[in-house]
C-alpha cells in the first residue's frame, strides 16, 4: 500500500469538490466556521474555483472537477484533501483523470464518504492509496468537534488508533439547521448487531468498500480492479465495509448477489454494514434481513448497524488499512493497522 506522509502541523489541507458544491445558504454558513477551525488546529487551508458552485447537481464540468482535483494531487504544499460535499454524478469526470500521472506523485491523505466513494474506492483498489471514508469538511464547523472528527486527523497523523462504537446516534436531523456550529442531534441508543457470526465476531483483513449506492456503478466496468485487489492481498484477506443512503431493500439484495456471483467476497474475512439513511422496506423486509438473505450463506462473520456512513456520527474508516474488528454485545471496536 501507497500510504501518505504523516500530516503535520502546518501542512496544507486542500478542500475540492468532485461532484457537488456548497451553495445551500446553511451549507454555506458551515463551511467559514469549518475552515477556520481547520486553521485554528495549525494547518493551512486552501479551496478551489469550484467548492462554492453549482448547476445540475454539479460544481462544475466533469472536465473542471477533474482538473481541480489534480491541481491539489500535483501541489506538493497539500498533504491532506477534505472534500466539499458528496453528490450523485461524481462517476462522470473519472474519464478525465490521469491516474497513470496520478501514480507518479506523492500520495495525499483523501476524506470524504457517499459519492466520494467514487474516488476513495478507486485510488485503494486501483492506485493502492489507503484514505479516509469519513466525513467532509463542513462538519468541522461545529462546537465543540465531536472525538471522530479529531480521530481521523490522529490517523492522518499516522497514529494507529482505537474507535470505539458511539452511545448513542442521530436519527432526525434537520439540513436546514441556521446554526452553523450545532452539534449532532444525538438521540438512539447505538447496537451493532451481529448478523452471522455468533454473540461474539473478531475479524481483521485489508479494509474495502464505500456507499453500496454508488459502488454498484463500477462493477464490471473499466474501472473494477476488485479482483485484482483481493488477489493481491489474499494473505491478509479483506474486510468489505458498506453502507447505504437511499434505496429499497429489493435494490440491495440484488447488489449484494451479484457481488457474491462476481466473486468478490473471496478471501473476505467478513463484512460490516453501516447504518442505513433512507431504505425502503420492499416485501416488508428489513435492511438487516436482506443482508442475511443474500450474504447469510457465505458463512462469514457479518455486522449491521454500525458507525459507519449517513447516520451520524461516524467512525474514521481507512479504506485500505488492516482492520480488526471486535463486535459483542451491541458494542464494537475498530483498530487500524497502517501497513
Amino acid at each position: 500500500m501507497n500510504y501518505p506522509e504523516n500530516l503535520k502541523k502546518g501542512d496544507t489541507i486542500g478542500i475540492c469538490a468532485p461532484s457537488g458544491g456548497i451553495t445551500k445558504p446553511h451549507k454555506i454558513r458551515r463551511l467559514e466556521p469549518a475552515i477556520e477551525t481547520l486553521k485554528s488546529m495549525g494547518y493551512e487551508v486552501i479551496e478551489t474555483a469550484s467548492v462554492r458552485k453549482g448547476e445540475r447537481g454539479r460544481s462544475a464540468s466533469a472536465e473542471q472537477r477533474a482538473k481541480e482535483f489534480m491541481e491539489l494531487l500535483e501541489n506538493d504544499k497539500v498533504k491532506s484533501i477534505i472534500f466539499a460535499t458528496g453528490g450523485d454524478f461524481l462517476c462522470e469526470m473519472l474519464d478525465y483523470l490521469d491516474f497513470e500521472k496520478i501514480r507518479t506523485l506523492k500520495p495525499k491523505w483523501l476524506q470524504g464518504y457517499s459519492d466520494i466513494t467514487g474516488i476513495s474506492f478507486l485510488f485503494n483498489t486501483i492506485l493502492e492509496i489507503p484514505n479516509l471514508y469519513f466525513q467532509t469538511i463542513k462538519d468541522y464547523a461545529m462546537r465543540p468537534l465531536h472525538r471522530s472528527l479529531t480521530d481521523a486527523l490522529e490517523i492522518q497523523s499516522g497514529k494507529e488508533i482505537v474507535q470505539e462504537s458511539f452511545d448513542l446516534y442521530e436519527k432526525n436531523w434537520d439540513p436546514n439547521e441556521e446554526d452553523p456550529y450545532v452539534t449532532y442531534n444525538l438521540t438512539e441508543k447505538v447496537e451493532w448487531k451481529n448478523i452471522v457470526g455468533g454473540e461474539k465476531i473478531v475479524m481483521q483483513g485489508r479494509a474495502l468498500g464505500g456507499c453500496l449506492d454508488c459502488l454498484q456503478c463500477f462493477f464490471g466496468t473499466k474501472y473494477d480492479n476488485i479482483k485484482n485487489y483481493i488477489e493481491n492481498h489474499k494473505e491478509e484477506g479483506t474486510i468489505w465495509f458498506m453502507e447505504c443512503f437511499e434505496k429499497a431493500t429489493s435494490d440491495i439484495f440484488r447488489y449484494l448477489w451479484q457481488m457474491k456471483n462476481a466473486g468478490y467476497f473471496k478471501y473476505c474475512n467478513g463484512i460490516i454494514f453501516g447504518r442505513p439513511l433512507m431504505v425502503r422496506e420492499d416485501f416488508d423486509i428489513s435492511f438487516n434481513q436482506t443482508v442475511k438473505d443474500a450474504l447469510g450463506d457465505l458463512n462469514i462473520p457479518i455486522i449491521c448497524d454500525a458507525d459507519i456512513g449517513h447516520v451520524s456520527p461516524q467512525m474514521a474508516i481507512v479504506n485500505g488499512a488492516i482492520l480488526k474488528i471486535t463486535s459483542e454485545k451491541g458494542k464494537g471496536i475498530v483498530e487500524t493497522y497502517l501497513r
